[in-house]
């Protein structure tokens, strides 16, 4: 049988998705290329929210077939969209490949758009996967709703064969701009859920050891974020937050690195807290230890947060959360008083109240941080694959 081969466009190697697109890759009916515009994380690169130059301790080009194209921006960096990545050899790349279909990833960058218009002209089906929660939009002014909606309901989406949801709130925002409920399909936003629950696992029982040896044996309950250090985060909240428990038993510990580690310096500094640390970037091998030994994550991030993957991975380790009503993924991820709470973003006595609640019962840590685990285990690439399969079903069958 004749393979299917599609193409799918990617700004740049990221370390969620590569190793989705090498399970992608595993079924036999697809002949799959992913093509990057930009090879800049595959190196010691800037990153403008971390604040730091990163370099990933895994392999993110492993187990699937992959290209980059030449940048031809005349400032050619993933930190400045719609500019920033501009690649002309996408149309030899489409017209030479003589491709079934094409996926993409968003539409931030011009090469975005030139992908779109050279599958528009030539009829090839494109499906799109993006990230974008419906509940974010109604917080932008109505200049901004008014000019998105002439965009993309009224010529972008229309054109697109079929749109893979990440989650209840962007398979919502597809239903805002007008997309019919038949053309999108359910592929929910994951992360190697086997590479994380097999280092719980592996470390479940070492908790209290490893607590010690990194510094925080004195503490009964440890509270973790982790991200970067970013106004849209809000960590000054959280600190104002756990702030008002106070508790000289429980420590904040913030994983991550960007411009607001000063802010968060001057706020432990003003008010004297000895209880809330700062470890600085952590890298994807050695992040395992910070879920192990704590029993809480937060995120109370605000708009801009389109998902929050870091709440995957804290459920990974059995842990509960607490997710601002912001953040994408709270409607899919959290279930109150199931596996933990979602707060109003910015309520500071919400969130304090939450954290209280969580923590003033062992019992019920347990609990919710089994919920959590089964929860994710539904929010798999396996399952993602599925909606990515019927997606491509449906387009080479019914859509042509």
């Amino acid at each position: 049988m004749k393979k299917i081969k599609i193409a799918f466009f990617v700004t740049h190697p990221i370390q969620y998705f590569s190793p989705f697109f090498k399970e992608l890759n595993k079924n036999p009916e697809i002949d799959l290329t992913v093509y990057y515009f930009s090879d800049e994380t595959t190196k010691i690169f800037e990153d403008k929210e971390f604040n730091k130059k990163i370099d990933w301790d895994i392999n993110l080009l492993e187990g699937y077939n992959f290209e980059f194209l030449k940048n031809n921006s005349l400032i050619p960096t993933i930190n400045k969209p719609p500019f920033g990545l501009i690649n002309f050899s996408i149309f030899e790349k489409i017209k030479k490949d003589k491709l079934d279909i094409v996926l993409i990833h968003g539409w931030n960058y011009v090469s975005h758009w030139i992908v779109f218009l050279i599958c528009f002209f030539r009829k090839i089906p494109v499906i799109l996967r993006s990230e974008m929660p419906v509940s974010q939009e109604f917080k932008k002014s109505k200049i901004k709703l008014f000019f998105k909606k002439m965009i993309l309901k009224k010529f972008l989406f229309k054109k697109i064969s079929a749109f893979l949801a990440i989650g209840k709130e962007n398979y919502n925002f597809y239903l805002y701009y007008g997309v019919p409920a038949s053309k999108i399909f359910f592929a929910p936003y994951a992360i190697d859920n086997d590479r994380f629950h097999e280092m719980f696992d592996l470390y479940k029982n070492s908790k209290e050891k490893i607590k010690k040896d990194e510094g925080f044996g004195k503490y009964n309950k440890i509270v973790l974020f982790v991200g970067k250090l970013i106004p849209k985060k809000n960590p000054i909240d959280l600190i104002k937050a756990f702030n008002m428990i106070n508790n000289k038993d429980f420590a904040l510990i913030f994983v991550g690195e960007g411009k607001s580690r000063l802010d968060i310096e001057r706020n432990i500094k003003e008010n004297s807290l000895k209880n809330i640390f700062i470890t600085g970037f952590v890298n994807q091998l050695e992040l395992w230890k910070y879920y192990i030994i704590s029993d809480l994550f937060i995120l109370p991030s605000g708009i801009g947060e389109t998902w929050g993957l870091v709440v995957n991975e804290a459920m990974n380790f059995k842990l509960p959360v607490i997710v601002s009503d912001t953040a994408g993924c709270s409607l899919d991820l959290v279930i109150d008083g199931v596996n933990g709470y979602k707060f109003k973003e910015g309520d500071i006595k919400d969130l304090s109240e939450k954290i209280s609640l969580v923590l003033s019962d062992e019992n019920k840590v347990k609990k919710m941080g089994e919920e959590s685990l089964k929860i994710i285990k539904r929010y798999s690439y396996e399952n993602a694959i599925k909606g990515f399969t019927k997606s491509i079903y449906y387009v080479n069958n019914y859509s042509r």
